[in-house]
């Protein structure tokens, strides 16, 4: 069967026609970017209209790829970046550009609500978390939280608010696009820390949503990810160009399918994703949280599971920003020449095919230097909108090509950070599967093996895990097949890398360093950027 998977991730969209039957292939695929405005306010915000001019350029270039035929699709998702905030009117329009995850807007809206009371843990109302905890294992303790970004429209945008019907994440506003029809996927729900995820009681709570003075009627019904929403409309599948009502199924967010594309469906499985962003997540069959470490359960697209999950927001990032900034000039990559975009996870194979082996020449360690991967903030283990990257321990006889591999090495040390504060919790994995753009690099692969002291396992199409989730997600649906056992029957790791152990005592003392360095800074940064 052949199924469309549209990834939407930070700046751009990947749309992959899948193959799938006794192994799972990508027939075709094409790329489009889109818009990120980031603005002074801490606002960052996309047009949901270059979204959709992506989404129908993308499709219609499936086509141009191959011998398939629009009518022997038989189905499509959507697999998006997550904790968005669209707000639409009662035709599903859009009434602003969409809030991006990394929105940070709404401090005063977090302050008024979660910093007061007599008795606070990390900054928050003892009672609010707790209700929150008690409800589903989570919290909206971040100012990037989307609740934050809807109270921040309602108390500084009020002629918009006014016109709000339904309030979407990102998934939820194409399918309903596509469809006409105005829902949200569990996960999304979840994703709004506004959803009870106990046995028996899984839903909106009303509780919470009083709580954080959110309107009822905002709230759009729940469907799981793996159910048929409907048919594409007349309208999309003409700006498409498939058959009108081709079965659109619920999909959900990046997070939600990519331990799925990994194989990483069994409890106790860890994956670790480099994209744009970057986390750490483990497959579990029960919730926990560790509030302090800012790390959650949250639900993942086969129901009765969920995935432990601890974010970088800038990994991938860090490296587009280093390519821009510092590596173009010295080592001779010229964007001419090499076909080299912005965006990190089309370009990473011929990028870093040129770069490794000017990253290969510096020892481990970067000769000293290290770097700090929180160019938008961080938020685990600690919350701190203001903590930035820096370049720490560049003496004279410092080059770029150390500060390159300083940057690598750095979201690595994140990485293993997140992995560690994972394990205090649960039961993570010896042998971890790496996926997303970054694993398409063995330096990094290696890297990241000698950093965490783990065995690092890759997969085919490591760029399209989240996308290869959902269509086997999709698979599922139309089958009637169970999620996991799809999953464990399709997704083989192709390559291991293991620990060097030569490399082991100056990656723990600079390890050691990268973590202090935040501990000694914190006070510095929020001077310089409150």
């Amino acid at each position: 069967m052949y199924i469309i998977i549209y990834d939407f991730g930070t700046s751009s969209l990947k749309t992959c026609l899948f193959d799938v039957g006794e192994k799972i292939t990508v027939a075709a695929s094409s790329n489009a970017s889109y818009g990120l405005y980031i603005l002074e306010n801490g606002g960052a915000e996309q047009d949901t209209q270059q979204w959709w001019q992506a989404i129908c350029k993308t499709t219609k270039e499936l086509f141009d790829q191959t011998q398939i035929k629009p009518e022997e699709v038989s189905g499509l998702a959507f697999c998006a970046q997550m904790q968005g905030v669209v707000l639409v009117d009662s035709d599903g329009q859009a009434l602003r550009r969409a809030m991006c995850y990394m929105d940070c807007r709404g401090v005063r809206e977090y302050s008024e609500c979660m910093g007061k009371g007599i008795i606070k843990v990390s900054g928050c109302s003892l009672y609010k978390l707790l209700r929150n905890l008690r409800v589903n294992y989570a919290g909206s303790t971040s100012v990037k939280d989307p609740v934050w970004k809807y109270k921040w429209v309602e108390n500084n945008e009020p002629e918009i608010f006014a016109k709000v019907d339904k309030w979407l994440d990102v998934n939820d506003y194409l399918v309903s696009r596509c469809t006409g029809k105005i829902i949200r996927t569990a996960d999304s729900a979840f994703a709004t820390f506004l959803y009870d995820t106990r046995k028996g009681k899984e839903g909106w709570n009303k509780g919470l949503v009083k709580m954080y003075k959110v309107r009822p009627e905002h709230l759009p019904p729940i469907i799981d990810c793996t159910d048929l929403v409907g048919g594409l409309t007349a309208e999309a599948a003409h700006d498409l160009g498939l058959k009108e009502g081709t079965p659109v199924f619920g999909g959900g967010g990046d997070t939600t399918f990519v331990n799925i594309g990994a194989g990483c469906v069994t409890p106790g499985d860890t994956h670790i994703y480099v994209g744009t962003s970057g986390w750490v997540s483990t497959c579990l069959d029960y919730q926990t949280v560790d509030i302090n470490a800012m790390i959650t359960g949250v639900l993942s697209a086969n129901h009765g599971y969920f995935n432990y999950y601890a974010e970088l927001e800038t990994a991938g990032k860090c490296y587009e920003w280093v390519k821009n900034h510092l590596a173009l000039d010295e080592i001779n990559i010229y964007l001419k020449e090499n076909k080299i975009t912005s965006n990190f996870e089309s370009e990473f194979t011929s990028l870093y095919d040129y770069m490794s082996s000017e990253v290969c020449k510096v020892p481990a360690g970067a000769n000293g230097v290290i770097f700090t991967p929180w160019l938008h903030g961080n938020r685990c283990p600690f919350e701190d909108p203001n903590a930035a990257g820096m370049f720490f321990n560049i003496r004279i006889d410092t080059g770029k090509r150390d500060m390159i591999r300083a940057v690598l090495e750095g979201i690595c040390y994140h990485l293993r950070w997140l992995l560690e504060c994972e394990a205090k919790k649960v039961k993570t994995s010896d042998v971890i599967r790496f996926v997303g753009g970054g694993s398409l690099s063995p330096v990094i692969c290696q890297m990241l093996a000698d950093i965490t002291g783990r065995t690092i396992e890759t997969v085919d199409n490591p760029q399209e895990v989240g996308a290869m989730g959902c269509a086997i997600v999709v698979a599922a649906g139309l089958t009637g097949e169970d999620v996991n056992d799809v999953s464990r029957r399709l997704v083989k790791a192709n390559h291991s890398y293991l620990p060097d152990p030569e490399n082991k005592e100056i990656y723990e003392r600079n390890y050691k360093v990268f973590k202090d360095l935040y501990r000694s800074n914190a006070a510095n940064f929020r001077h310089l950027n409150a």
